[in-house]
């Protein structure tokens, strides 16, 4: 795990609770496996470009506001 890893889950976190889904229906938006969205949210894995792309859309936000770095 990487601050930046961290960050991102966290910020996926905080958009996720905001719209009031789940990580279930997270997961089904972005064509992900919930699974795949909890170890995001919990910064236990690098994600691609693509992916978090897809995460951003499926929580209609810029990609740029879930990389950033909130320390």
């Amino acid at each position: 795990m990487n601050k930046t890893d961290i960050a991102f889950g966290r910020n996926v976190h905080k958009c996720r609770l905001a719209m009031s889904i789940s990580q279930e229906e997270l997961a089904f938006r972005a064509g992900h496996h919930q699974t795949y969205i909890g170890m995001v949210e919990r910064g236990e894995c690098s994600i691609s470009l693509l992916n978090a792309k897809k995460i951003a859309n499926a929580l209609n936000v810029k990609l740029d506001y879930l990389i950033e770095n909130d320390d």
